[in-house]
């Protein structure tokens, strides 16, 4: 019908409905000529007899696709079926809808209760074949619009990206320039503390050490306070996701990477809904190009960086996992001989002692388990084996690690110049602000007068931090490490080392470990994979089922029995703690302890009685010639009194016949003179007068 022939009373007694609806909320702010034709569509429906005329603009800024829902087109449905609406007004069929399924269901329900759907090209009843056929075709048409509009422009957008000409947004560190293009952003605080992210990285591995070295420094990191635009920025502390999201965009290896995320659409409550940013593999990006743009590292770096990142993700499979702490300096690097499975930690006792064992086939197969042992024998013998292979380079590895210590300390102080430098520079601008307003305006200017007053106390803050880095390290020099080959043993024992630290050397310097169990040798295998592609192999005894790992070492029970027939158990306690053999709880030894490990071990006592006279010890020595115990030892020292020791550090043996020889007795009773062997060609310097 037209818009000329009168509508029926039963129509004319229901309300109107007038749908507004833009498309996104830029067209809401933008096109308003828009809206002013939209919602002049009241003064169509008085027009037509129409006293009740309802504005439905809950949609606007709401795309009409399907995928978003729309609460002022649910409001309208649920009015049609209640029939209380009589037309619906709008201003095409592209406001009602952009897809089959809500057009249809719409023309469906005003054909139920009569009720007319109405624009500016006429008047349409839904119960009337032809008004529903051209009402149909109307719906296609809006539906086929959008869809060749969102083709068009995106074949747009991928050619130009295909050129690496398209805008697309860029991460910080980066920004867009007229002329050249892509390009680093002019900031030098932005590019270095971008920069110190990837070289701390090469330092540490682990994006998550990275973040907590910036956070012990005090390092902060820019955050955009203008959206998208990105022209200036709030310096917040560093989070973890700003290290992650930096190292992981390969915007910084200089690729241009188009297509990163796809757009994923689900069925939710019977409507398509559909979200953004589900990140896929970059080699399933649309568009990668390479060496397009200058980058903070190249592409290799950051292929490297990929795969740390991929190795250090914790539960992963077949990856090393980093050191993450605990008592288990090997856990993570251990890999079953047998089946190939890393062997997992786990902790019992009181104590919370590691295991290592291998029975995951056993959990999840059902077979029989590879292998489980004690891991504090393994890492203590592990850890001699790591300071014996790091000797000859100790001295090296020492100064480099100086010096990339001098490197991080002269980064964080340029960063911190910078930030001192960015806080003068809003101080002063602060102050000419102050200066620039009219002191009669006393809303502004108290408010300009606290601005530069934050500022200034910025200043403050940041020379307080620089000034302990300035004071005393104006020449800084490389330390004396020509010792440091000699204590590699206490610092590893060291308390102030943590077992975290200890785990990233080991994992600086090792691959992995292939592990097995010799079972007619009851050795455990270790194979160790050095990097740099070396290989050794470390063999040590597996305990026996209910031994502890309390027991005296095979060095101090070899001193035991060499020293017990011939010494007190008083003697020998005294010449292990001169070695410096510990007991096997790490205590110091007594006579009551060296008793009982013989006793345990079933070693035969000193027996006072079976001494001969043959053998005399220092201090009988001493007696029968009347001399001191210290002229015996000089005697000794000085090679005139041959003397034997069990072992080194043992107290002295001395024959009873070497005590007699005349030139032991001459020596012995020198007074005055060294004790030394007179020749007959030696003339004296000071002859006796």
């Amino acid at each position: 019908m037209t818009n000329a022939d009168p509508l029926p009373p039963t129509v004319l007694s229901r309300k109107a409905v007038v749908y507004v609806r833009q498309s996104t909320q830029t067209q809401v702010q933008v096109h308003l000529e828009s809206q002013r034709r939209q919602y002049d569509l009241v003064d169509e429906a008085r027009r037509h007899g129409f006293r009740d005329v309802e504005v439905i603009d809950d949609d606007l800024g709401r795309s009409a696709s399907g995928t978003v829902a729309r609460p002022g087109f649910e409001k309208l449905v649920a009015g049609l079926c209640a029939g209380e609406v009589g037309a619906v007004f709008c201003f095409d069929a592209s406001r009602l809808a952009r897809n089959g399924r809500d057009w249809h269901h719409l023309l469906e329900l005003c054909g139920l209760v009569d009720a007319r759907v109405m624009d500016l090209d006429g008047v349409y009843n839904p119960c009337r074949p032809n008004d529903r056929l051209l009402l149909g075709m109307k719906g296609s048409i809006s539906e086929f619009e959008l869809g060749v509009l969102r083709s068009r422009m995106l074949d747009a957008a991928r050619s130009k990206a295909r050129r690496g000409e398209l805008r697309i947004p860029v991460p910080i560190g980066f920004v867009w320039h007229r002329e050249v293009g892509l390009g680093l952003d002019p900031d030098c605080r932005v590019q270095e503390v971008t920069r110190g992210i990837f070289q701390r990285f090469r330092e540490l591995g682990s994006a998550r050490q990275v973040h907590l070295a910036f956070k012990a420094e005090g390092v902060h990191f820019p955050r955009p306070s203008d959206g998208k635009r990105m022209t200036t920025f709030d310096w917040t502390p560093i989070r973890y996701r700003n290290v992650i999201s930096v190292l992981k965009n390969p915007f910084y290896a200089g690729a241009y990477a188009y297509g990163k995320s796809v757009n994923r659409t689900q069925i939710v409550d019977g409507r398509a809904r559909k979200t953004y940013g589900h990140f896929r593999p970059l080699r399933d990006c649309e568009i990668l190009l390479k060496d397009h743009h200058e980058g903070y590292i190249d592409w290799e770096e950051f292929e490297r960086n990929q795969t740390q990142l991929a190795a250090n993700a914790y539960g992963r499979k077949d990856g090393a996992k980093s050191g993450r702490g605990g008592r288990a300096l090997l856990g993570g690097l251990l890999v079953c001989r047998r089946c190939g499975r890393r062997l997992a930690v786990v902790y019992t006792g009181r104590s919370n002692s590691p295991v290592y064992r291998c029975d995951r086939g056993n959990t999840a197969l059902g077979l029989p388990r590879c292998m489980m042992f004690g891991g504090l024998h393994v890492d203590a013998t592990f850890a001699r084996e790591l300071i014996h292979a790091v000797e000859p380079m100790a001295i090296e590895a020492a100064q480099l690690a100086e010096q990339r210590k001098m490197e991080r300390q002269a980064e964080h102080r340029r960063l911190l110049e910078l930030e001192l430098q960015q806080a003068r520079y809003e101080a002063s601008l602060a102050e000419r602000r102050y200066a620039a307003c009219d002191p009669d305006n006393r809303l502004i200017a108290a408010t300009l007068e606290k601005n530069w007053e934050t500022a200034l106390r910025r200043v403050r803050a940041c020379e307080a931090r620089l000034e302990p880095m300035t004071m005393g390290t104006s020449t800084p020099s490389m330390p004396d490490l020509t010792g440091i080959a000699e204590d590699l043993e206490a610092a590893w024992k060291n308390t102030k080392v943590t077992m975290r630290c200890r785990q990233q050397l080991v994992r600086a310097l090792v691959n992995e470990i292939i592990v097995d169990i010799d079972e007619p040798a009851r050795e455990i295998v270790l194979i160790i994979h050095w990097k740099g592609g070396q290989h050794s192999e470390l063999r040590l005894r597996k305990p026996r089922t209910g031994e502890h790992g309390c027991c005296t070492s095979d060095d101090a029970l070899a001193v035991v029995r060499q020293m017990a027939g011939q010494w007190s158990d008083q003697h020998i306690a005294a010449t292990l703690n001169r070695m410096g053999l510990p007991t096997g709880q790490g205590k110091t030894w007594t006579a009551h302890r060296v008793r009982s490990i013989r006793g345990v071990r079933d070693i035969h006592a000193y027996k006072s009685a079976e001494k001969d006279g043959t053998w005399l010890t220092l201090r009988e020595a001493a007696q029968r010639r009347g001399v001191t115990s210290h002229r015996i030892r000089k005697l000794i020292k000085a090679g005139i009194l041959p003397a034997e020791q069990v072992v080194r550090g043992a107290p002295f043996q001395i024959r009873a016949a070497d005590l007699d020889t005349p030139t032991v007795v001459e020596a012995a009773g020198r007074k005055g003179r060294p004790c030394h062997i007179a020749t007959a060609n030696q003339l004296p310097m000071f002859p006796n007068t």
